[in-house]
C-alpha cells in the first residue's frame, strides 16, 4: 500500500495543503488539495474518493478535480449529510455545475456518482476492504480503515474529538493517520473545537495500547500551520 500525502494542514498558503491523500494513486481521501497538488495525468487515474465529513478543507478540490475530469465517472462515498453540505453549497449548480447530472453541451454523463455509505457498514471499493466508523466532531464526520489486497491496514481519523478508544476494538490498523490540529498549550481550544492536541491524543493511544496490545505507526495531518511545522510525506507500509 502506497500511500502519498498531498496535504497535511488545515490551513492553506504557498507552502501549506488542505488535507488529501492517496493510496496506490487511484483511491483518494478527502480531497483538501486533490486538483492543484496533482497533474492532469495523475487526476485521471484516480477511481474512488472517500471523504470524511463536510467542511471546506475536506471538499474544496471536488469540484476542480470534477471540471477536469468530464469523460468519466468518478465515484464518491460518504455519507447522506455530507452529500447534503457538496450539494448544497459547492457542487450546487451555482457556485459550481451540478456534475452529479448531464448537462447540455457540457456533460455528456455525470462526472461524479455520489453513493451513501453509512458507519459500521464494510464497502468494498477497488478491491479495498473500507470500513467506516463514527467520530466525534463539529458536523457530521466519520473515519475509515481502509484494508488491502494484501491485508495492509490503515485507520484515518478525519477531524476528531476525544472518543476514538470507543472505535479501537474494532480495528487492527497498521498504521493510524489522525489529525492532530493544535498543540498542547492550546488544549481547551482543541477541545472546545471538537479536534486533538498531543495531549489528547496520547490519551487516545494508551487506550489503543490497552485494548490492542501493540502501537501502531502514527502519522499526524490536519496541523496549524502558524502553530507548526510544514509536515509532507510518503510512504509505504
Amino acid at each position: 500500500m502506497k500511500i502519498r500525502f498531498l496535504g497535511t494542514h488545515n490551513s492553506e498558503s504557498k507552502n501549506t495543503k488542505l488535507a488529501s491523500f492517496l493510496i496506490d494513486d487511484i483511491l483518494a481521501v478527502d480531497a483538501g488539495s486533490l486538483a492543484s497538488e496533482l497533474t492532469f495525468q495523475e487526476q485521471e487515474k484516480i477511481k474512488a474518493i472517500l471523504i470524511s465529513h463536510g467542511h471546506y478543507d475536506h471538499i474544496k478540490g471536488i469540484p476542480a478535480f470534477a471540471f477536469n475530469n468530464t469523460d468519466h465517472t468518478t465515484k464518491i462515498y460518504a455519507t447522506s449529510q455530507t452529500f447534503k453540505i457538496l450539494s448544497s453549497h459547492l457542487v450546487d449548480g451555482v457556485i459550481y455545475p451540478e456534475f452529479t447530472k448531464k448537462i447540455p453541451f457540457f456533460l455528456d454523463k455525470p462526472s461524479l456518482e455520489y453513493i451513501d455509505i453509512e458507519p459500521f457498514e464494510i464497502v468494498n471499493i477497488l478491491g479495498y476492504k473500507v470500513f467506516p466508523l463514527p467520530v466525534s466532531h463539529t458536523i457530521s464526520a466519520i473515519g475509515f480503515e481502509i484494508t488491502s489486497k494484501d491485508g495492509k491496514k490503515v485507520f484515518y481519523s478525519g477531524d476528531t474529538a476525544l472518543g476514538l478508544s470507543a472505535l479501537w476494538e474494532h480495528i487492527s490498523p497498521d498504521l493510524i493517520i489522525v489529525e492532530t490540529t493544535f498543540p498542547n498549550r492550546l488544549e481547551n481550544r482543541a477541545i472546545n473545537s471538537k479536534h486533538l492536541c498531543p495531549k489528547l491524543l496520547k490519551k487516545e493511544l494508551k487506550e489503543f495500547y490497552k485494548v490492542k496490545g501493540y502501537y501502531p505507526k502514527i502519522i499526524l495531518v490536519h496541523l496549524s500551520p502558524l502553530l507548526t511545522s510544514p509536515v509532507k510525506v510518503m510512504l509505504s507500509i
